[in-house]
């Protein structure tokens, strides 16, 4: 069955006066089937996102490190990388996430979350944002496809 244990589309939550948001019941789903209870989160490097996934998420920036030399800088870059700037997300019984300053400051999410599903992990961006990123990525595949016609 393809899809069932992949994070698809998007969707747009509210973020309550708590500070919390739901997570939407497509990938409410994708965590219940993969056994997830709490998320690894991590800030993108390339992009005002959080990556979201299970524990597999982190297990494959550790692998690679694991690879690399500990005397390396990169060594250390990539451990800031996935340690420093990732931090455990425990959804409530609800599947509602405080969103806190962790995710506000790397984002700029304010009111609302755009959920947007990646495969094996999804993402966390402020609407507005990710509207304009989509954009760019669709500028960016139609510019490729054109210069292969």
């Amino acid at each position: 069955m393809f899809g069932v244990d992949r994070f698809l589309s998007n969707a747009v939550n509210r973020i309550d006066s708590k500070g919390r948001v739901s997570v939407p019941a497509l990938f409410r789903n994708v965590l219940q089937r993969r056994g997830l209870g709490e998320l690894y989160a991590l800030q993108a490097i390339d992009m005002p996102a959080i990556d979201t996934g299970g524990v597999d998420l982190l297990e494959r920036y550790e692998t690679r490190l694991a690879q690399d030399d500990p005397f390396l800088r990169s060594s250390d870059d990539m451990s800031i990388f996935c340690h420093g700037d990732g931090a455990f997300l425990k959804p409530d019984a609800e599947g509602r996430i405080n969103v806190t300053d962790f995710i506000r400051d790397h984002t700029g999410i304010t009111d609302e979350v755009a959920f947007v599903g990646r495969g094996h992990f999804f993402q966390m961006w402020e609407p507005e944002r990710f509207r304009a990123f989509r954009e760019e990525v669709r500028a960016r595949l139609r510019a490729q496809r054109e210069a292969q016609a």
